[in-house]
This record gives structure tokens, C-alpha cells and sequence, in this order.
């Protein structure tokens, strides 16, 4: 499954601290002030509202007591269904998402009624089934809060709305309030996003208001979502020590957006390299000089160069110099050297599979140290970016077992196999599969089998991993539709690495 581009991502949440006191009017102050921040800072964001129906929520025999904690000022903010829609209004009008955390199944209820963009479950409700189920039956967009919950607790979430096929995110969260420093453990957010890949993680914090050092490391962990409590304080409120006033709010905000241009890469899938760094560095760079007098012809060996400050444009460097390269004409002592590294098939090739190891890496995929790789190249070493595949041969039995690796923009060509049956499962990046004309575009997961005789091509886009598993693989046993290719001897437009 792949990570949706969703209304999730992106998203700064502000949920109405102490249930906003109870007051329309003054929640609707605070909304107004965080619809400002959104549209100075252009973000998306949403305004949270909590709901419950307080008659059957609390027990009746214990509504009108105060020694039990929350129920006094749930009951002394207590808000009716029309005055909350009136808060929903309100963040519509301000151009924000509607968010709302029920509660119980009745709030759930409204939120339906009130068409509520996003549905979020508390940390103290994320074990609740009966809610849950509730919450599941909806189909909106939902966000789950893993304050206090294990891993095994957030696997358990997981498993249960993806097999009830909710769109939902979760955020890491630790719930005390205020959450100490030493406690919040931002290095979660890596491992939930290794281990729940297609699922939108963010962060929600009760930290010290003051702090946007934790906003930015959330930022840089991978948080794609941020939900902080906000208020507003008047004569008469005063703000908890983990809800930010309008202007901490901005700024924890601007600390976010700053955090996201700083770890932002600008190119899609590769990192930005500006001209002012490599600027930068090539006036540092040693070129390459002459030591001798070298007549055209003839080869240039370490021993007839030296490497020093500067290197002049259209110059070699030292990192670019190679054993034997010949020289294009004569040369004095301390010339600087002019010559271009001619690309070699041991230089493509040396490219193509460090590529191809990186992609490993990326995926976590071992290989351990028993395999075969093969570059088939149908068109040559030069055109193999283009037309190809590398193909890792990891055990051939009665069985077999190979790992194909597909580079970004590659396509294998159309072929079949007689004796062969093979099933394919991606599992990294993305795969488009023709089998007899019919395409399917494949996700990490998914599987496809090709039988005896079934024309078949791939290619990917971004890049992708794909084992195949298969009976046993037999040589010359790849008919290609194309007959520039299936004239060729095996041995043409392939290239066996035993170590690589």
C-alpha cells in the first residue's frame, strides 16, 4: 500500500483548550484567532472540538459530585448539540477543517449529523471497541491518538480500521500534561513510520508552549501532523502550563513550517545539489598537472601527474583521474590536464549496481551472501537505464527464488517463458505489469502470477524490487517478442557478476 496523499498530511490541529469554557462566544474567539494564524502562515489546519452527551456519559449517581475527577468541569462546560453546531459553522466560515474527538457512540452521532471533516479518537478511548466499532461505521477520516498504548495496543488499532477499510492516521502522543521533556520519546515516530508505511504519523504535544524545539524534531522525525491545545486568555482565563496562547501559537507554527523547509528535499526521490555548493567546493578541489613532458598518444600513468590547488574549469581532477588514460595531444610539464573520463561498460556497470545497492538498503532488503547477479541489457550497457533489469538469483531448485530490481524509468521488454511459471510480489516502489496486453499497476504487497507462455513486460516509474518465485529457472528458456533481441546469443545481453 502506498502513503495516500490525504487531507491528513500537513495538517496543524488546534484543539480548544479546558473545552473552551463552555462558552460559544468565546469559542468562537479562538477560532477566529487560529483562522488568522492559518491564513498568515497559508496552512491547513483544523480547529478540534470534544463531544459528549453528558446525560448518559457520566453515571446519574455521580453528575452532581466534585470529588471525582474531570466530571465538574465536564458538567460546568457542558455545551448543547445546537450550540456546538454553531462552533462548526464557525470554523467552516474561517475557511479550517472541522475536527472533532467524540467521546461516546451519541457524539459520534453528531458528528455524522454535522458532516464533521475529521473524526479523532482520544488516547483514552483507543481501546474502547464498542467506540471504536462506532467510529469504524462512519467511513470519515479518522485520527487516533497512541497516548499510554504499546506497541502491541497500536498494532491492535492498526489491524482493526484497516480490516474495517477506515482512512486513518495516528499520532504519537504521551499523555501527561505537561509532558516532561525527558518523556517524549520523538524517535517513535521513526519506527511507526518503518512500520505502518501507508499510514499518515504525526505528533501531539503538551510540552511547555514556549519550547518549538520539539516541533521542529517532530518535523524532522517525519511528522506530518501537529496538534498542540490553544486558548485564549482573558481578565478571567487563565491557560493551562501545556495550551498556547494565539502567539505561541504562531510561532510553534512558524517553527513547523520552518522545520519542513529545512528538511525538505527539492528534488522528488533524490537530494538538490545547488550550483552555489558545488561552486563551493570545486574551488577546493585539486586538479590534475602534468610532472613531465607527455607527447599525444601516449598513456598517463600516477606517477606523471600531480594533484594540486586550484582545478580550473574544464580541468580533471584528482577524483576524476584514471590508470593509462590517453593522451589527445602534447603536454608540458606542469600543464594542467584537459582530457574527458571516457565512459567505459566497467563504469556503467559499476554505476548500475551501486544504484542498485542503495535501493536495497533503502528497503531493507539483505541478501546475505550466496547469490548471482545479472545485468540483462538488451540493447547494450549504454541503453540499460532505458531497456533492462538486474536480476539477483538467490536459490534455483526444483524452486527458485529471484529478486528483480527495476530502475526509476526502466522497462524490461515484452517476453514469455515455456517452460517456466513465475509470481511475482513488489516489495519496494512501484511496478506496472503487462501480461497479454492488460496492464496492472502494482503496490508493495501485491501479487501477480504470469503463466507458461503469457507475454509480459514491466517497468516503474520511481524504481522497484519485485521477488519472484518460481519453478526452476532454465537457461534460454526467455523468448522476446522483438526479434533485435531474440537473435542475440544469451551471452550478448548479459553480464554475470558473481561478487558484486
Amino acid at each position: 500500500m502506498e502513503k495516500q496523499n490525504h487531507i491528513f498530511d500537513d495538517l496543524f490541529i488546534f484543539e480548544m483548550a479546558n473545552s473552551h469554557q463552555g462558552s460559544v462566544e468565546h469559542g468562537i474567539d479562538i477560532i477566529h484567532a487560529m483562522g488568522k494564524i492559518a491564513r498568515k502562515h497559508n496552512i491547513k489546519a483544523a480547529v478540534k472540538l470534544q463531544y459528549r452527551n453528558l446525560d448518559t456519559f457520566i453515571h446519574p449517581d455521580y453528575k452532581d459530585r466534585t470529588d471525582v475527577n474531570h466530571i465538574p468541569r465536564f458538567m460546568s462546560t457542558r455545551l448543547t448539540y445546537d450550540q456546538f453546531t454553531q462552533l462548526v459553522d464557525a470554523v467552516r466560515e474561517e475557511g479550517m477543517i472541522t475536527m472533532v474527538t467524540p467521546f461516546d457512540e451519541d457524539s459520534v452521532g453528531w458528528c455524522m449529523d454535522q458532516g464533521v471533516d475529521i473524526i479523532k479518537v482520544a488516547s483514552c478511548s483507543a481501546l474502547d471497541w464498542p467506540f471504536l466499532t462506532e467510529v469504524a461505521r462512519t467511513q470519515k477520516p479518522i485520527i487516533i491518538s497512541t497516548g499510554g498504548k504499546t506497541l502491541s495496543d497500536i498494532d491492535k488499532l492498526y489491524n482493526f480500521f484497516t480490516h474495517k477499510g477506515c482512512e486513518f492516521a495516528f499520532l504519537h502522543c504521551v499523555a501527561e500534561y505537561p509532558a516532561p521533556m525527558e518523556r517524549l520519546q520523538l524517535d517513535f515516530i521513526d519506527r511507526m513510520n518503518r512500520r505502518y508505511p501507508e499510514v499518515t504519523i504525526g505528533y501531539s504535544g503538551h510540552e511547555d508552549p514556549d519550547d518549538n524545539t520539539v516541533p521542529m524534531l517532530a518535523v524532522a522525525k517525519g511528522a506530518r501532523i501537529l496538534e498542540r491545545h490553544v486558548g485564549l486568555p482573558t481578565e478571567t482565563i487563565t491557560l493551562n502550563s501545556y495550551s498556547m496562547n494565539p502567539e505561541q501559537a504562531d510561532r510553534w507554527v512558524q517553527a513547523a513550517v520552518n522545520a519542513k523547509s529545512m528538511c525538505t528535499t527539492k528534488k522528488e526521490n533524490d537530494k538538490y545539489v545547488s550550483q552555489e555548493e558545488i561552486d563551493s567546493l570545486n574551488s577546493l578541489m585539486r586538479g590534475v598537472y602534468l610532472n613531465k613532458n607527455i607527447k599525444a598518444g601516449e598513456e598517463i600513468h600516477r606517477e606523471d601527474v600531480f594533484f594540486a590547488m586550484p582545478c580550473h574549469d574544464k580541468q580533471m581532477n584528482s577524483g576524476e583521474f584514471i590508470e593509462g588514460i590517453i593522451a589527445s595531444k602534447d603536454y608540458k610539464v606542469n600543464e594542467e590536464l584537459h582530457e574527458k573520463r571516457k565512459v567505459t561498460q566497467i563504469s556503467q556497470v559499476r554505476s548500475v549496481i551501486h544504484d542498485a545497492k542503495g535501493m536495497l538498503y533503502e528497503a531493507g532488503i539483505a541478501l546475505g551472501e550466496d547469490f548471482e547477479v545479472e545485468l540483462s541489457h538488451h540493447f547494450g550497457m549504454q541503453h540499460f537505464r532505458q531497456i533492462g533489469a538486474i536480476i539477483i538469483s538467490i536459490i534455483n531448485r526444483e524452486y527458485c527464488k529471484k529478486l528483480l530490481i527495476v530502475l526509476p524509468g526502466q522497462k524490461h521488454p515484452i517476453h514469455a517463458h515455456k517452460v517456466k511459471e513465475e509470481t511475482f510480489q513488489l516489495l519496494y516502489g512501484d511496478l506496472l505489469v503487462n501480461i497479454e496486453g492488460k496492464e496492472r499497476y502494482m503496490k508493495p504487497g501485491d501479487i501477480q502470477t504470469v503463466l507458461r507462455g503469457e507475454k509480459h513486460s514491466f517497468t516503474s516509474t520511481k524504481g522497484a524490487i519485485f521477488e519472484e518465485v518460481s519453478t526452476t529457472h532454465v537457461k534460454s528458456d526467455s523468448y522476446y517478442e522483438d526479434p533485435r533481441i531474440s537473435k542475440l546469443d544469451p551471452i550478448e545481453r548479459k553480464t554475470i557478476l558473481r561478487r558484486w
